[in-house]
């Protein structure tokens, strides 16, 4: 496993919440005598803070909100197959953020699509695995059961499904969907409930149904923002 730092998205460079488009987003340099606390930025507190964070954390360096959400975040990592340049997982990214998800981790190809993270992966912890087994054997050491998503025979109906609380969700890419390792390996496979005439949906859509499933059953939403 390592971790997954390059790109145009890991530096300080502006990303596309941050962009100003009419009226700026965000809030203007600070009014009155500074706040104290080696959280807070100077260069923040200076010119503004337009980055795509919750109140809570504005004004803070990003290595103290990274450290903060680190005491928050939940038992359950986001895996997600990425063999064919999955568009699809920047979305993820950003939703794990959203949900606290522990890690992300990318299976595959290491390069990815931040575009759709939002910049949200400067706060998530993203891995990379270079296959299936590489992820399988960091599930097993870490004691994350492997919680495959694929609307295949003999899945268990997410709505109803007890999912465990220190686990991985793992997620197909665009298309083909789960490989058949993934599959063999998962010690449970869930489906999402669909009414319609397509077979699948979106599989950012689908990661950010099954986080939710995990939240609505472990986490405590009163420490909700």
């Amino acid at each position: 496993m390592s971790t997954d730092d390059t790109g145009p998205d890991s530096g300080q460079e502006t990303g596309p919440t941050e962009w100003e488009f009419g009226e700026p987003v965000g809030v203007g340099p600070w009014s009155g005598a500074w706040p104290t606390g080696e959280h807070y930025d100077p260069a923040l507190l200076t010119d503004g803070d337009r980055r795509n964070v919750v109140d809570a954390y504005r004004y803070w360096r990003r290595d103290a909100v990274v450290a903060d959400l680190d005491t928050r975040r939940h038992e359950f990592h986001v895996a997600i197959e990425n063999f064919g340049h999955d568009h699809n997982i920047g979305t993820v990214v950003r939703t794990a953020n959203a949900f606290g998800a522990r890690a992300v981790h990318i299976v595959g190809r290491r390069r990815w699509n931040r575009r759709g993270a939002m910049v949200t992966d400067r706060y998530q912890h993203v891995a990379h695995h270079a296959d299936v087994a590489a992820l399988l054997d960091h599930a097993r050491t870490n004691g994350l059961a492997v919680v495959a998503v694929d609307n295949m025979p003999g899945s268990v109906r997410v709505e109803t499904a007890s999912l465990p609380r220190a686990c991985v969700l793992l997620f197909g890419q665009e298309g083909p969907g789960l490989s058949e390792e993934a599959r063999k390996a998962a010690e449970l496979v869930v489906s999402i409930a669909q009414f319609g005439s397509t077979r699948s949906i979106n599989a950012g859509v689908a990661a950010g149904i099954v986080m939710h499933a995990w939240i609505r059953q472990h986490a405590d939403l009163n420490a909700a923002w």
